[in-house]
């Protein structure tokens, strides 16, 4: 007994000591900041309001598509659309008009269930939200957890409609499953159906008394004499939920009267957090891709004060609605990225004539790093991955190539990340998705389509599209590391490499 109570000992000692000095206190850092990032972060706007917080501490002056743009070389700058695209980027001091643009891309959203525009719904006594799907999520893991609300709410105030955010972090929502019991089936496959068994709780209905219900109706025609200006309360009154309003109300400081429009989604009220034995892990919501957000804002950052000897613009992107094609005016498949482009080359010129094709030049010397999370070998189904292409934690980040083209990579485009991770250290990982799997896709195809050389990049997780997903602490250093590596060392890595003009 002593002797194998010894070699235990011994075995856990050494495997805790190699656990430990795989992860640096930079890496724990950086992994910390990434998940406290998260947590602020339940909606796309939430995620746009951090960032922008993030870029106006460095630095970064905060500039409107609306206006005209006078921008000065060796200045840092960021606009946002729609309050759930941001788009920052740092002006080389050396940088002349059809130079190129350094770009790292990534997405603000993540697959969750959005409030229908009319929430009122009762079943049974209980009062319920009405919720649509939002993506392609794993909604069985949405059932039985603790849910908030997060999101945008436009109330009327001093003559305006001005936009606030609101984010419930107690737990007011609850999609119950069905016990056993009742569904014996559910040991072997859990089907639902979207529409009539995703629907959230959040209250039981109260038995309405005659004299209440003739005091609601007389205060709802008293507000309707001399309004002009739209609520969502007295306009279409009857359809939402009475109990949701007076939540709204109670975080913002409003009056039902003053809510015009709401904008909001479920979230986990679980925060994320590092976790494992030796906290190698990260457990979270939205990892798919607020990871590549933060590390996209903070390479940028770390790099702004580097721009001396620049002669491109650097760009962080971050775009919504690549869970769902990415076809709206704050997406990646519109015109945002050419509309940037554009606007920084005549905005660091001035009024000086520039000549007809300076985009088109400016366009071919730019190249975009397409930043969204890669899938793991995962433990107990290691069967989906083809054998030579398993990324693991902790292992670099991983370029992902399809030979149909779901994924923007080439060999010309690898090569840059492979260049960079041998001058910056930083390891790499290939992933392809096995010849009878389906594949997924990314920013990177419609941005690349538009003429820009891009490379699909991403870390390694688990569980992607669940209400909570997994990653390695480790990468989030890395991926800084790397990205800020290109922000600074692109320029002059791309006069080596010669493709279309090869000798």
């Amino acid at each position: 007994f002593l002797l194998v109570f010894m070699l235990t000992r011994r075995l856990f000692s050494s495997f805790s000591s190699s656990s430990s000095s795989r992860l640096t206190m930079t890496d724990l850092k950086e992994a910390q900041s990434l998940v406290d990032f998260v947590n602020l972060s339940p909606s796309p706007f939430h995620a746009v309001a951090e960032l922008s917080r993030g870029f106006e501490a460095a630095g970064f002056k905060r500039i409107y598509e609306d206006d005209s743009w006078n921008l000065e070389k060796a200045g840092n700058y960021f606009f946002t659309r729609n309050q759930s695209s941001l788009i920052a980027f740092s002006v080389g001091k050396q940088y002349q008009p059809g130079n190129g643009f350094s770009i790292v891309a990534a997405h603000t959203d993540s697959p969750c269930l959005k409030l229908k525009p009319r929430t009122k719904k009762e079943s049974q006594k209980f009062e319920q939200l009405a919720v649509q799907t939002y993506g392609g999520g794993l909604w069985h893991t949405w059932f039985d957890r603790d849910l908030g609300l997060a999101g945008r709410v436009i109330v009327r105030e001093e003559g305006k409609y001005v936009s606030k955010l609101i984010n419930i972090t107690r737990p007011i929502l609850r999609i119950p499953s069905l016990c056993i019991h009742l569904g014996r089936e559910v040991s072997e496959a859990f089907k639902f159906n979207f529409e009539t068994h995703l629907i959230p709780v959040i209250g039981g209905v109260a038995p309405k008394t005659d004299a209440a219900s003739s005091s609601s109706s007389s205060a709802a025609s008293e507000e309707k004499v001399g309004e002009e200006h739209y609520s969502l309360a007295r306009d279409a009154s009857g359809t939402n939920s009475e109990t949701l309003l007076d939540l709204i109300c109670a975080e913002l400081s409003v009056k039902r009267d003053q809510i015009a429009e709401i904008e909001l989604c479920l979230a986990d009220t679980q925060p994320g957090s590092l976790a494992g034995a030796h906290n190698e892990f990260i457990f979270s919501a939205r990892l798919d891709n607020l990871f590549n957000c933060y590390t996209g804002m903070k390479s940028l950052i770390n790099s702004s004060g580097d721009l001396e000897s620049e002669k491109n613009i650097r760009v962080a992107a971050f775009f919504d609605n690549e869970e769902v094609g990415s076809v709206s005016n704050a997406g990646a498949d519109s015109i945002l990225m050419e509309q940037t482009i554009h606007r920084c080359i005549h905005g660091v010129n001035g009024s000086s004539p520039l000549p007809a094709d300076i985009y088109e030049r400016s366009l071919r010397r730019s190249f975009l790093i397409s930043a969204d999370m890669a899938h793991a070998c995962h433990p107990n189904y290691s069967e989906k991955h083809e054998s030579a292409h398993q990324p693991r934690f902790d292992q670099g980040l991983v370029i992902k190539t399809n030979a149909n083209m779901r994924y923007a990579t080439n060999s010309a485009t690898a090569l840059i990340i492979h260049h960079l991770s041998k001058q910056y250290n930083v390891p790499t990982q290939e992933f392809v998705v096995k010849n009878d799997s389906a594949c997924g896709s990314t920013i990177g195809p419609s941005l690349s389509a538009r003429g820009l050389r891009t490379v699909d990049v991403g870390c390694a997780q688990l569980s992607m599209h669940s209400i909570r997903e997994m990653c390695g602490s480790a990468d989030a250093a890395l991926a800084v590391r790397l990205f800020e590596g290109f922000f600074k060392s692109f320029a002059e890595v791309d006069e080596t490499i010669l493709i279309d003009r090869a000798i």
